[in-house]
């Protein structure tokens, strides 16, 4: 993790001081990248211990659509607390739908992305248009008018990291096989828009192995990094298992690298510990294994728990901590 202590000190050195929404100071550099080799050792943070835990309970919060900060709770995870009930703008949103309440944030966008087709009516296609969408699994909730004309209104959630797994087992050459969290019209329904919002699989279909690019519109360095790194990291290796592929490459964009002030403390100090070797992530085997089994069973994306995932040698140093800016 020499990589993630050579951009703190980046920032330090070339970031400029920015005010933000959260009232606390950080230092801002735009555009970072970090690259991983997963073959040669997980990703985890060893300048300070990782709360591999928290963010593994996150991850699989996020993988079962969760939009509560309890639910997280009782995954292990306690990061979404501070966002649900003492952020005063969401606190004052019309709709939060009370305590805990986070909105249609990440999971909600990952695994039911609303999706709507207006199709006017009596115009030629205009039934095979129907047709297509309810053969594809939309169904019609009305009719509406648009700029005068009656038009079909139809809906369905949409699975977008489904249908990621889908397509790997089919066309693993394709290179749309991605899915993202930032959906305009309720960006003003969640306690926080999307940070990481895109996720792109790319496979090496004749060595078998799997890699995963990331970008992070914008990152807390300090706090935000380590986590998102873990849980990329782990759904990597989470989808590689699932489809009978070796994670390889996972490449980490990041729009605004920032450190927040009350940060700075923490990290000067990880900035003069000498990082320990990357460890290893271990998949329980009760996790089904597609290139063991040759079975695919896609549904373990919602029956995976905390438990099923561990780091093996994993040395770091002590723990510190920081405040979250909300």
């Amino acid at each position: 993790m020499k990589q993630y202590l050579d951009l703190v000190q980046n920032i330090l050195d070339q970031g400029s001081w920015q005010q933000n929404r959260t009232g606390i100071r950080s230092i801002s550099l735009p555009g970072a990248m970090l690259r991983f080799d997963l073959q040669q050792g997980f990703p985890a943070v060893t300048s300070k211990k990782l709360a591999f835990k928290s963010a593994i309970g996150e991850m699989i919060g996020f993988l079962r659509a969760s939009r509560n900060a309890a639910e997280f709770r009782e995954l292990g995870c306690k990061v979404w607390d501070q966002n649900a009930n003492q952020n005063q703008q969401w606190l004052a949103n019309p709709y939060r739908l009370g305590d805990d309440d986070l909105g249609p944030v990440y999971g909600v966008q990952w695994r039911q992305w609303p999706a709507y087709k207006l199709i006017a009516s009596g115009r030629p296609q205009s039934a095979a248009r129907i047709a297509d969408a309810l053969a594809k699994g939309y169904r019609q909730i009305g009719i509406v008018e648009d700029n005068g004309t009656d038009c079909v209104l139809l809906y369905k959630a949409i699975d977008q990291l489904r249908q990621c797994l889908d397509t790997i087992m089919t066309d693993p050459g394709n290179r749309r096989i991605l899915f993202h969290g930032w959906n305009w019209a309720q960006l003003e329904e969640m306690a926080l828009p999307p940070c990481h919002l895109l996720y792109q699989f790319l496979l090496n279909p004749a060595e078998r192995e799997i890699s995963l690019c990331l970008y992070i519109r914008s990152n807390d360095i300090g706090l935000g990094a380590p986590f998102n790194l873990a849980e990329g990291a782990a759904l990597l290796h989470l989808v590689g298992r699932l489809t009978g592929y070796t994670p390889r490459w996972f490449t980490y964009f990041i729009g605004d690298a920032h450190i927040y002030e009350n940060h700075l403390d923490m990290l000067r100090e990880q900035l003069t510990r000498e990082p320990f070797p990357s460890p290893k992530l271990v998949i329980a085997e009760r996790v089904p294994d597609y290139a063991a089994s040759g079975q695919y069973r896609p549904e373990w994306l919602e029956k995976v728990e905390p438990g099923d995932f561990r780091l093996e040698g994993y040395r770091h140093h002590p723990p510190l901590t920081a405040p979250m800016a909300v």
